[in-house]
């Protein structure tokens, strides 16, 4: 899965999924998609990420109260 980073608006491919819907957790993993070489993953905060039609994340995926 592909998101865009809010803060650089590049591609960042998306490597641990369950971490992404899981909303108790604030961080995934992932790694930049821009340029010749594929970077090694890093830490990207959720909030940091969006869809890259530029839709925000469910709030499900970022909120472990979204049903109150």
């Amino acid at each position: 899965m592909f998101l865009r980073h809010r803060p650089s608006s590049d591609l960042v491919e998306i490597l641990d999924l369950e971490a992404l819907f899981d909303p108790f957790k604030c961080e995934t993993k992932g790694r930049f998609h821009a340029g010749d070489e594929i970077p090694n993953p890093a830490g990207f905060t959720k909030t940091d990420l969006m869809f890259p039609s530029g839709e925000r994340l469910p709030r499900c995926w970022v909120d472990p109260h979204y049903r109150k």
